[in-house]
């Protein structure tokens, strides 16, 4: 498990912001591909939710097997802004290859949690709710009413605490396995210590990327063109901030 730092300011993640947008502007918004991608996966999960939602659960476990393959293309542009070579978004495509097994078995791990934590949403909406499994319309009413208050806090809770696990494992787990020879476990160990060690930072951190993804996964989907390879591109610099780098390292233990 690689050393982490913790003595960062809590308002990190908004100088990681910044450091992404100009990254995106370094690469000439080559990271809008990948942007496209989540945009169609948005756009496909509500397609698929709204008229057959019992195909959901298949498309949303294509999407995080799928989501870290993504993500390591925006992370390895920055990488090669950062190494200070040209910008090639082909190379950025098989940029995961080098490590290929460690960041499947990652995405497989992820995608279990995905999966179970929506048997566990199904299973509270079916003992909170008195009819069939609603439509996206529905759904969102439902929450939405003070009627259902005993449905609101046992789902928020359950899903706190999965959105919680999942955020502990991969905060700079896909970054890392980018660029280091290391394997998932240590990996998702050193994420896990990261968090721990800097928690009003990454919980910042997470409230930023609900706003910049969720919002606008929600409610305007086309701007994940932009969020997207946004959120990937800070993503790269919190684990540079992160995680000590190994020749830093050994500086410091060799005094």
């Amino acid at each position: 498990m690689s050393a982490i730092r913790s003595d960062l300011p809590w308002l990190s993640p908004l100088t990681w912001l910044k450091r992404g947008f100009a990254d995106l502007q370094a690469t000439h918004f080559a990271g809008a591909v990948y942007g496209l991608v989540f945009v169609a996966l948005g756009y496909a999960l509500a397609l698929v939710y709204a008229y057959f939602w019992k195909a959901t659960m298949g498309l949303t476990a294509s999407f995080f097997l799928l989501g870290p393959i993504v993500c390591t293309g925006i992370y390895d542009l920055s990488r090669q802004v950062q190494n200070g070579v040209d910008v090639s978004l082909l190379n950025s495509m098989k940029a995961w290859l080098p490590n290929w097994k460690a960041m499947g078995f990652f995405a497989i791990i992820l995608t279990f949690l995905m999966i179970v934590w929506a048997r566990v949403s199904i299973v509270i909406f079916a003992l909170f709710a008195d009819q069939e499994y609603p439509h996206l319309e529905s759904l969102f009413s439902q929450i939405a009413s003070l009627k259902n208050i005993e449905f609101l806090m046992v789902w928020a809770s359950v899903g706190a605490i999965f959105a919680s696990f999942a955020f502990a494992i991969s905060v700079v787990s896909v970054p890392m396995l980018l660029d280091r020879p290391s394997d998932t476990l240590g990996a998702i160990f050193t994420s896990a210590n990261a968090l721990w060690n800097n928690t009003i930072v990454c919980l910042v951190w997470a409230a930023l990327i609900v706003v910049l993804i969720g919002l606008a996964l929600v409610f305007f989907k086309p701007l994940l063109v932009l969020t997207a390879p946004w959120v990937g591109h800070a993503t790269w610099h919190a684990y540079q901030d992160l995680v000590v780098n190994d020749e830093d390292a050994l500086k410091a233990s060799s005094v």
